[in-house]
């Protein structure tokens, strides 16, 4: 029987590693993000596909999972990465911003976890797994949007493992605590978080017996201060 993964808010970075190392390990993988035609080089790459969709609008998440259901059928993974980076002194934020931000962080999340667990419950197993932030556990000064939408994430994670985990659905919360690098940075002293070293956490996640699940791990390069 084949492995089916959907990582949402897919892009170049950690998503890209972990899509990478899924397809490695036999998964088919479906790639959903707003703009798709970033993804179409990774695409060729996994030899995967992607489908265009906006988190955070009802109809759209739910006609990605209709989808999903004719291409793939049973999801073993569902993957949300997706978040929005407000920043500023509260006197000065833009409300509508802020808004943005929760939708795309924590309601979006919300609106694919449900999708999710509909048809894990139905099929009796699965994934679903949560990327964070140093946000979803510390809230930084100007930083309120970010950490209210990863505080949000992280409460949704525990609430959902506690009622889907005895129901044979791993959750997990990842928290990535520190700067991630990119092609762009030599990063030769591993002092900024290495994208294919976190996808390997995600996978080795993902693999665990159901006798010892991990519902949060954080991870940060080994200077990062905490």
């Amino acid at each position: 029987m084949s492995k089916n993964a959907v990582i949402v808010g897919a892009g170049s970075g950690v998503s890209a590693s972990i899509a990478r190392g899924l397809a490695r390990q036999g998964y088919k993988v479906a790639l959903a993000a707003r703009n798709t035609g970033k993804l179409e080089s990774l695409v060729n790459e996994i030899n995967g596909h992607s489908i265009a969709c906006d988190a955070t609008d009802v109809e759209q998440v739910e006609d990605l999972f209709k989808q999903l259901d004719q291409t793939m059928g049973h999801l073993n993974l569902v993957l949300y990465n997706p978040s929005a980076y407000t920043a500023g002194p509260i006197a000065e934020l833009d409300p509508a911003l802020v808004h943005n931000s929760l939708m795309q962080t924590a309601y979006g999340a919300f609106l694919v976890a449900q999708q999710a667990a509909t048809r894990m419950l139905k099929s009796g197993s699965g994934a679903i797994f949560f990327t964070g932030a140093t946000a979803s556990v510390k809230g930084f000064p100007q930083f309120a949007p970010f950490a209210m939408g990863k505080f949000a994430l992280r409460g949704l994670s525990q609430s959902l493992a506690r009622e889907l985990g005895p129901k044979n659905i791993h959750v997990a919360h990842f928290i990535i605590d520190g700067s991630i690098a990119t092609q762009a940075d030599s990063n030769e002293d591993g002092g900024q978080l290495d994208p294919d070293s976190i996808a390997e956490t995600y996978l080795a996640v993902l693999n665990q017996h159901r006798s010892a699940w991990t519902q949060e791990i954080d991870l940060r390069p080994w200077k990062e201060s905490f």
